[in-house]
């Protein structure tokens, strides 16, 4: 790879490169919105309100099947840049040869579970009898894809290891135009409906994936790919698993969580289930904005741990702490300002717009929590600890959501009821990580930072992951 897509984050100040590396980042997660918004705008202007509450309906069942292996992905990210901070390019080149590998292998596995149970799965979600034909035929046609949408997740992840946000940001935009194209000649020309959106989105992920793929091959150095050498080395795939497969089982468990969530908007009838899709398309701004500053911060940590640059991991951490607040609460405000103007775009209905502002006055105002809740999580991962995390974020979020639904919920059966539950659990989850760093301040702080274990070994228990942090935050 040149140089000049690369970054030294363990060197120079740390917001500016914190700013550069995140901003392709942020672009990136906002343009695949907009392509997706595209999805849905079309649909809902050209197809009615129950093909757009069928597309929307499907996005937590996805995210339920596809999030353990999407959670590989982060393991390659972590494990790629550590070792490139600790400048083992050998390692870096056995470990993007393993990443192609599994994306390949996981894309067909779930191609097959998709078209297995993608008809019960919605039965079971109560998803209404207007719907539910149109959500089977766009999911089907969407699981298609996902050979292509692992290669792009886990080369992409490659990529954004050793710095590289610019180039993925110019793959996505260059399939992002193709796919809204595709959407307009399938759904309006054709008449296509639900099966054209999906259609569009299987063509663009193919082209991009094809681009993140020609790009490692074309690479010089650690990154090379060689299509003759791919295999999957198991010390490789085994430390990808370490982070990876806690990180995808903390996402599964989230979704199953939404699921619930979507269930219950479901009882409510197609017109909410329109309005509630048409927020979650706007949220989704703000959440991928965030969620590119847990992203820096999952590098930059997981770099500097590679790098042994610990007393930068404090600094690094605070400065996304304070970014991502920033950046969730004033995209947050200014969604919720403008919600009937932006839910407008989505639907001309009344029904539609009302529904979706009842969610909007909860996420718009709160979502940063959300951020900063991730980006934590962000830190502890990058060095190279995702048990823990897991277990918290499946208690304090997953737990006490699930827990809502059936107590709460079924005291005041409401919409607004329903979507107070996200922000509660965010603010619990949030708690318990104070805690637990306050909890081992006065241990740490004794103890001093210190590295006890070798290179790649899983930092634990809590107190070395933890403990840390902490101490970085403080001293620095």
């Amino acid at each position: 790879m040149k140089k000049s897509y690369e970054m030294d984050m363990c060197n120079g100040p740390v917001l500016g490169k914190i700013l550069i590396y995140s901003f392709p980042l942020m672009l990136s997660g906002i343009l695949q919105l907009l392509f997706n918004a595209a999805d849905v705008i079309v649909v809902g202007r050209y197809a009615g309100s129950q093909s757009l509450a069928a597309v929307g309906s499907t996005g937590a069942l996805i995210n339920l099947l596809i999030n353990v292996f999407i959670g590989l992905s982060v393991g390659v990210n972590v494990l790629v840049a550590q070792y490139y901070g600790a400048k083992r390019d050998q390692d870096v080149n056995e470990t993007v040869h393993t990443a192609v590998a599994i994306s390949l292998l996981s894309g067909v596995f779930l191609v097959a579970l998709g078209l297995l149970v993608t008809r019960p799965l919605l039965e079971l979600m109560g998803t209404p009898d207007d719907v539910i034909d149109k959500s089977a035929i766009y999911m089907k046609i969407y699981f298609a894809g996902m050979p292509a949408t692992m290669l792009y997740n886990f080369g992409s992840a490659v990529l954004r290891a050793v710095g590289d946000t610019r180039r993925p940001l110019y793959f996505l935009t260059a399939a992002g135009v193709v796919n809204v194209v595709l959407n307009l000649f399938f759904v309006i020309s054709l008449n296509m409906d639900v099966a054209g959106v999906a259609l569009a989105t299987v063509i663009s992920q193919v082209i991009s994936a094809g681009l993140v793929f020609w790009c490692l091959v074309k690479s010089e150095g650690a990154l090379k790919l060689r299509i003759r050498d791919l295999r999957i080395s198991k010390v490789k795939l085994k430390r990808i698993a370490k982070i990876g497969l806690p990180a995808g089982m903390q996402g599964a468990v989230f979704s199953i969580s939404n699921v619930l969530i979507q269930s219950s908007v479901n009882s409510f009838g197609s017109i909410a289930m329109a309005g509630n899709t048409a927020s979650q398309n706007i949220e989704g701004f703000i959440y991928n904005a965030m969620n590119a500053i847990y992203q820096t911060n999952l590098s930059f940590t997981s770099q500097n741990y590679g790098g042994r640059k610990y007393k930068r991991i404090g600094r690094i951490t605070l400065t996304c702490v304070g970014v991502v607040t920033a950046v969730g609460l004033g995209m947050g405000l200014a969604a919720f300002a403008a919600g009937e103007s932006l839910l407008r775009i989505y639907s001309s209905d009344p029904e539609v717009i009302q529904f979706g502002l009842k969610r909007m006055a909860v996420f718009g105002t709160t979502y940063f929590l959300c951020g900063i809740m991730d980006t934590m999580v962000g830190s502890i991962r990058g060095l190279g600890s995702s048990v823990i995390p897991m277990c918290v974020s499946i208690i304090g979020v997953c737990g006490l959501r699930v827990l809502w639904i059936f107590t709460v919920f079924q005291w005041s059966r409401s919409l607004t009821t329903l979507y107070l539950s996200y922000p509660v659990t965010w603010v619990v989850t949030g708690a318990v990580h104070i805690a637990c760093f306050l909890m081992l301040k006065k241990e740490a702080s004794q103890r001093g930072w210190r590295v006890k274990n070798t290179f790649f070994s899983q930092i634990s228990p809590l107190p070395a992951a933890a403990g840390g942090i902490i101490i970085s935050m403080i001293v620095n």
